[in-house]
Formats: structure tokens, sequence, C-alpha cells
């Protein structure tokens, strides 16, 4: 061991060999008026309701949060037909993919995730020792028979972003139980449906079923996205009794903090506004997409509140050119070169003057005019 490495305290090689991850642009300085479509944030903001709770919580800023958000695990549960027990909250669903890398995975064996698949699943197992295998996808959609191809001995967990982000695209339930079906049993199937609010289709289940029927699933969801507390971190996730206990054992004493069992609660009341968020989004959704591709733009079709762009490589209009023109114009949208794709944009679906105004701004970009 070299005299430099003793000299101060070194980092486990696994941890030095993530790459950290980088969320998208947020501000664009010098510019009067920014449309941020890059985080897939609701344009309808959170429930008034919610906010009210958050506001009335401002009084309890000295005192603790229940450290096992009971009463957000009964509101959760109630609003899905849920045994509260088996359900367990953290700061974000982020949080909860953490510990289930810390209790499920260690040094020598495999997390496996698809090729296009949310960057925090590579993370959180290399985090625990492990080592992350990716399983190819087909027309930017999982595909089960690549997943299972790449299960072996040492797989102990797969993640499965369903919709999955970036790309939009989702796995029909009948696909998701194939899938667990062909797992050996003693393989955790982690089912990441953070999106599952806003999927109008009738063959996507967000996993509850599997969850409630099977030893080895874990499903997790976000109040981050539709419910709009993206601010507050708030995730929750529904499993089998051991897994939740296993779970339990090792998160943070008060990983959910106060305000946001408050504005989780409050926000699971005011279904009304849930309603419009989705509306709203089935609505812009199949706009931007077909304004987008009239103007030789190709769109992945998308079940999510978001796009995924994929741009020309030559003339100029490639990825990289397009955001900074858009940066330039006030709106920011997802580089996701660290998913694999460069050269493409990944668009949050906003409000009618942001949707209207970065179709007007992108007609400039490829120099057409719109039809």
């Amino acid at each position: 061991m070299s005299s430099d490495v003793l000299s101060r305290p070194a980092a486990k090689a696994n941890v030095m060999a993530i790459d950290a991850y980088v969320p998208g642009k947020s501000a664009a300085l010098g510019i009067a008026k920014v449309f941020k479509l890059s985080s897939n944030e609701t344009p309808l903001g959170p429930s008034p309701a919610a906010i009210e709770a958050f506001r009335a919580n401002a009084a309890h800023l000295a005192v603790y949060p229940d450290g096992a958000a009971s009463r957000l695990r009964e509101a959760i549960g109630k609003r899905y037909g849920l045994d509260p027990d088996r359900i367990i909250c953290g700061n974000g669903s982020d949080d909860l993919l953490g510990l289930v890398a810390h209790a499920y995975l260690g040094p020598g064996d495999e997390g496996l995730y698809t090729q296009h698949g949310f960057l925090e699943y590579p993370i959180v197992t290399r985090a625990a020792g492990a080592i992350p295998v990716v399983a190819p996808e087909k027309e930017y959609r999982a595909d089960v028979d690549s997943l299972l191809a790449k299960v072996s001995r040492r797989t102990k967990v797969v993640f499965l972003a369903n919709p999955n982000n970036p790309t939009g695209t989702y796995l029909p339930f009948a696909e998701v139980k194939r899938l667990h079906a062909g797992l050996p049993p003693h393989v955790l199937l982690v089912i990441d449906a953070a999106y599952a609010e806003y999927v109008a289709r009738n063959d996507y289940a967000a996993g509850i079923e599997l969850a409630a029927e099977s030893e080895n699933v874990l499903m997790t969801r976000t109040f981050s996205k539709i419910y709009g507390l993206a601010n507050l971190r708030l995730g929750w996730a529904y499993g089998p009794a051991h897994i939740i206990d296993a779970l339990n054992r090792i998160r943070g004493p008060f990983n959910v903090n106060g305000a946001a069992i408050e504005a989780g609660i409050a926000a699971l009341g005011d279904q009304a506004h849930v309603d419009k968020a989705a509306a709203h989004n089935q609505r812009w959704l199949p706009w931007l997409t077909d304004e987008i591709e009239r103007l030789g733009i190709k769109v992945t079709p998308s079940v999510g509140n978001f796009l995924l762009l994929h741009f020309p490589h030559e003339d100029g209009r490639d990825a990289k050119a397009a955001d900074a023109f858009l940066t330039a114009r006030g709106y920011i949208l997802r580089a996701v070169g660290a998913y694999g794709l460069p050269h493409c944009l990944r668009l949050t679906v906003g409000t009618e003057e942001a949707n209207h105004g970065l179709v007007a701004a992108l007609a400039d970009f490829m120099g057409r005019a719109r039809g």
C-alpha cells in the first residue's frame, strides 16, 4: 500500500467507481423567463390542500416526526386497499432503492436493469459493492427475454422501471408477470412505478397485485411526479412483510420529514387534483408528439409525462446544438447522454404556454415552418 493512500482516508473502490448522478439543468443565465422542462415535474403543481398542510406543519418544526410515518401509511393503504404494515415510506423512492440494495446486494452479487433504465439502479448496486448488469432493450423498451437471459446465479435483484425513464415506454402487465415467472424465487423483482398515475392503457398495471401475491416482488411509488411534491422528497413501497421488515431494520429512524408526511396525506385526499393533472397530460402528450414529429424529430411513444426526442446527427441540428439553442430561448430540456442516448433530449410536458412556445422554438431550430 502506498504512503499517499495511508496519509488520508480512502473511500472504498466500489464507491469511487460510481458515476455520480447529475440532475438536469434548472436555470438559464440571463434569460428573463425560463420554462423548466427537464425534471418531469407536474406543470399543475401540488394540491392546494397539500400546500396548506405543509404550512400548518411549520408550528411543529422543533418536534421529531413520526418515525414510522403511520398516518401516511394508513392513508396510502386506504387509497389503494393495502395493508399499511406492508408499506414503507422513504425520502423519495430513491431512498427506498438504496435500502433495497443495502439489504439484498453485496460483493459478488449482481443487480440487473435495462439498457436505458434509471441511473440510480447502477449507482445503488455499486454502492452496495455489487455488480450492475445491463440487459439490452428493443425499440427503447424493456425486453423480458433479454432480462431473463442475463439472470445468473449471482443475480439477487432485478430493477424494472415501468414506465421507464427516460424513454417513456412500458411493459404490459402480462409481460411483467412473465418476467416474474421466469425469475428464481430468491431473486427480488423491484417494480419502480414512479409514473404509474399517468398511464392510460388497459394492459398496464403498476404492480400492486404482483407485490400482494408474491414473496419476491416490491413495488415503489413516488409523490414527486403527479402529486407535485418533488421538493419534499417522498416515496413509498409495498411488498411482502419479510421484505418490509428487512428495509425497516436499516432505514434512518426519521427518514421522512413531518412536512412531507402531512402534505402527502393531504395530497392523497385530493383525487380531483390528481385527475386534473392526468387529464392535462392526456391532452398535451399526443399534441406534443404530433407537433414535434411534424418538424422531422423522431419521438419515442410515451405513456409518462415526458417525451424522448431523437435529433438528426447531421447539419448542425444534433441534440447538443438543440439543447444550447433551446436554453437560450428559455426552454430547459434534459440531456440524456448518461443514459446512452447522446442524440436525444427528454422533454417534460409543460403548461399550455410552455408547450406552444417549445414547439415554436424547435421549429426555428429545425429551420422549418410549422404546417
